[in-house]
């Protein structure tokens, strides 16, 4: 069974908190992108201010916590300018205790590449770039929409590798009339560029994006769980370890090449997420809440300051902590789901016992994590915890 402590409660730890920055502009809308993110021209003076303002307005929920990461995501936030990202960091740094070692990411897209631009980055402080890579495939970037070619990605990852230590690569597998060949080969040049991370994600038709409404031809299911297995297979042959259910990492430095942000909120730590659209999770004496801000850019820029919230349930609580924690294949410490809850463990001992029943869940070394096939089959274990 689950160990459950009654008598002794651990001694409370803070919650680490992290920041998401939302630039909310691209040079042209992926069909298959349900991102927040829109084809008219940035304003980047008033869209800093707006930023700098939001954050104002949110110091007092966060006063005092240190800042663990950074992450600058989009949209194209590498359609910045090297000033405008040297002001924003400056900005937080005067308002936010950020930790010496704070990963700061910015997400980048090779048709935005600019070297100078890139020097400018890691000289204002980013010290970890993400390359929205998808395929090296011409014909593969087109049938996605993407505005870069091959090339250009081989272009843009040296440019990266130049200026940065650590620089993630998103690919995406079972795209349109895709084969297992072509998987693999994009997998392949992936590896060969030496990179210490590498994030594989499966192609999803979200609603109301184009591809939703008018839906590509694609693999078909046994294809396509045929390419997620050869993603692995390639990535563990190549050194990179499965940390979690669609990011790999090399074990050299292994604690420093997974990526920080992420695992923030894979623990279920807190985040407050400024920018268009941007949500919060924020956890305090009254518990946990939600936050969303106005998520059309005008809007926003209109009053960067106005945010929706509400609290969140202690009977979803269970649910939205094991969708986080069961996608890291070492799981979480048993005593963090009472840390970042506040729930004690018996409010999921039953759907947990249903998973070690089932041969989806075990308990090592006082982590809950899911098992081999608790891996392969997620959606189901998570489930169980849905249902509790």
């Amino acid at each position: 069974m689950i160990p459950i402590v009654a008598d002794v409660e651990p001694a409370p730890r803070p919650v680490p908190l992290s920041l998401y920055v939302h630039w909310p502009w691209c040079v042209k809308k992926c069909p298959y992108c349900d991102f927040n993110s829109h084809e008219s021209a940035p304003q980047e003076s008033a869209y800093l201010a707006a930023l700098i303002a939001d954050l104002e307005a949110a110091l007092p929920a966060i006063w005092g916590r240190p800042i663990v990461s950074v992450f600058i995501g989009g949209g194209t936030p590498s359609l910045m300018a090297g000033a405008t990202v040297d002001a924003l960091l400056a900005a937080l740094r005067m308002r936010l205790p950020l930790l010496p070692n704070a990963e700061i990411t910015l997400e980048a897209n090779p048709g935005t590449v600019e070297a100078d631009r890139f020097a400018a980055y890691r000289a204002a402080g980013v010290n970890r770039l993400s390359l929205g890579i998808q395929s090296f495939d011409d014909r593969k970037l087109a049938a996605l929409g993407r505005i870069h070619s091959g090339a250009d990605a081989r272009r843009a990852i040296d440019v990266a590798q130049r200026h940065f230590t650590r620089v993630n690569l998103d690919l995406m597998v079972a795209l349109p009339e895709q084969t297992l060949d072509e998987a693999r080969a994009d997998i392949a040049t992936a590896i060969a560029t030496g990179v210490s991370h590498i994030s594989a994600y499966h192609l999803t038709l979200e609603p109301n994006t184009a591809f939703a409404h008018a839906p590509p031809p694609l693999p078909d299911e046994d294809t396509a769980a045929d390419m997620l297995e050869a993603v692995e297979e390639m990535l563990l042959a190549a050194g990179f370890a499965h940390y979690e259910t669609s990011a790999f990492a090399r074990p050299a430095g292994y604690a420093n090449e997974q990526c920080r942000h992420n695992l923030n909120y894979w623990n279920f730590g807190d985040y407050l997420g400024i920018g268009a659209g941007a949500h919060s999770k924020i956890s305090d004496h009254a518990g946990i809440r939600r936050e969303a801000r106005p998520r059309h850019p005008k809007d926003y820029l209109a009053d960067p300051a106005t945010r929706d919230w509400q609290p969140v349930a202690a009977q979803d609580l269970p649910g939205e902590f094991m969708m986080n924690a069961l996608r890291l294949a070492e799981g979480v410490p048993l005593a963090f789901f009472a840390e970042r809850t506040g729930l004690p463990l018996a409010a999921i001992e039953k759907p947990a016992l249903a998973g070690r029943r089932q041969g989806l869940l075990e308990v090592v070394d006082n982590r809950l994590r899911p098992t081999a096939l608790g891996h392969r089959f997620l959606n189901r274990l998570i489930a169980l915890f849905l249902a509790a």
